[in-house]
């Protein structure tokens, strides 16, 4: 029952049972001390669970304590994205979809329960925060948090649509700007970065031509365009405002690929994971693993059947998840792939471009657990009725096909 929990909805559940219970407590006019106490704390919580960066973490706690002029988070944090959790992304040029989180965001899995016990508390908050977006529309910090969570369950569609209301009501804010055109990609057909997204892109470079994210993510648009002269271009204007550490490495590998790619040669095989986090951040101090070479990268084969005796139970525009967690670890999923139910039976590849997470990585554990689940509802939260099967551990590097017959039925 709790395996989906903490498959999807483990990274934000603690860190919303924080901030949207309070949120839509809150009155805008309340000086309350202890309120603002509790409004610090919940942003606290939710900069570490990667529901806000460090940026916004920075202007909600300067707004509560009213003081002007007070400084926000520097520079190098906008180069994050929050594509979480849910940005469950097959690879594609350039590793778009592995560069995940804020590089100064705190590692939630050492935040949240094991057990999932947030999640029905996670699910009415949502729904009780939407239904709080229809009285007050205006709310643009709401629809943000609100696409943030959407996202991070995997309701693609229904973050998108959030997001659009967010940046309708806020167009100059370049930060959420950037965090709506990556949801067009992800709800783009093949996670293009191409008409509306890349025109906002634009519109940010030509208003802050030193926007970290902004300058990333128009290079993966250049890059998939076949225009690698700009993406190069575009990732050297980028370095220089990393300083040194694992992230300007790694913008460096994909300056690589592009020349490479430029020069007709054979585009090199390996590539970050995800976007390593800098050093010297609070998160510096997780567990963390070389990116290991592309032979001994680990990449599980699963085969997902389902049970004759379960197929007048199957719903066929049901999404499937095929995920791999730690045997003896961190709950959430080191890799997931979001599929039909349609589809079964399949055969599906798990490796590092399917994290969810830069900073925690399949080859960074010596045994998994493999699953697949059968989701109702379309989300991440296992409701009765979900079909699943879950594997004994296996070695992370195993070579021959793991088979899984989906027999059990979420009670």
């Amino acid at each position: 029952m709790a395996i989906f929990v903490l498959c999807a909805a483990s990274m934000i559940a603690a860190a919303l049972a924080f901030v949207l219970v309070p949120l839509l407590r809150h009155r805008r006019s309340a000086a309350d001390g202890g309120l603002a106490a509790r409004q610090r704390r919940a942003l606290d919580e939710a900069l570490a669970a990667g529901v806000i960066d460090a940026d916004e973490h920075a202007r909600k706690r300067s707004a509560l304590a009213s003081t002007a002029g007070a400084s926000t988070a520097p520079s190098r944090t906008a180069f994050a994205a929050l594509l979480l959790v849910a940005l469950l992304l097959p690879a594609s040029a350039l590793l778009l979809y592995r560069f995940v989180g804020t590089p100064q965001a705190l590692d939630p899995a050492n935040r949240v329960a094991a057990d999932g016990e947030h999640g029905p508390d996670m699910e009415q908050a949502m729904a009780a925060l939407a239904e709080r977006l229809k009285a007050q529309p205006d709310d643009v910090e709401g629809w943000a948090l609100l696409a943030r969570a959407y996202q991070a369950t995997g309701r693609a569609q229904e973050s998108l649509d959030a997001y659009r209301r967010a940046h309708e009501l806020a167009k100059d804010n370049s930060a959420l700007t950037v965090e709506y055109a990556q949801a067009l990609a992800v709800a783009a057909p093949g996670h293009r970065i191409d008409g509306e997204a890349r025109m906002l892109l634009d519109g940010v470079l030509k208003a802050d031509p030193t926007n970290q994210r902004a300058l990333w993510l128009a290079g993966i648009s250049d890059f998939q365009g076949a225009q690698y002269d700009a993406a190069i271009a575009r990732w050297n204007t980028l370095l220089p405002l990393l300083g040194a550490g694992e992230v300007a490495d790694s913008v460096r590998e994909q300056i690589a690929l592009a020349q490479a790619r430029r020069d007709g040669k054979e585009p090199p095989e390996t590539a970050p994971a995800a976007m390593p986090r800098p050093e010297g951040t609070a998160a510096s101090a997780a567990p963390a693993a070389a990116t290991p070479d592309a032979a001994n990268a680990p990449k599980l084969t699963v085969q997902v059947a389902l049970d004759p005796k379960l197929e007048d139970r199957l719903d066929p525009s049901a999404t499937l998840f095929v995920f791999a967690r730690a045997a003896s670890g961190p709950p959430m999923p080191l890799a997931i792939q979001r599929l039909k139910a349609s589809q079964l039976p399949l055969t599906v590849t798990l490796d590092e471009s399917n994290g969810m997470l830069p900073n925690l990585k399949l080859s960074m554990f010596p045994q998994v657990v493999i699953g697949a689940r059968v989701s109702k509802s379309g989300n991440a939260m296992p409701q009765g009725g979900d079909l699943q099967v879950l594997s004994p551990p296996i070695d992370v590097h195993r070579r021959e096909p793991v088979a899984l017959t989906i027999d059990q039925v979420v009670p």
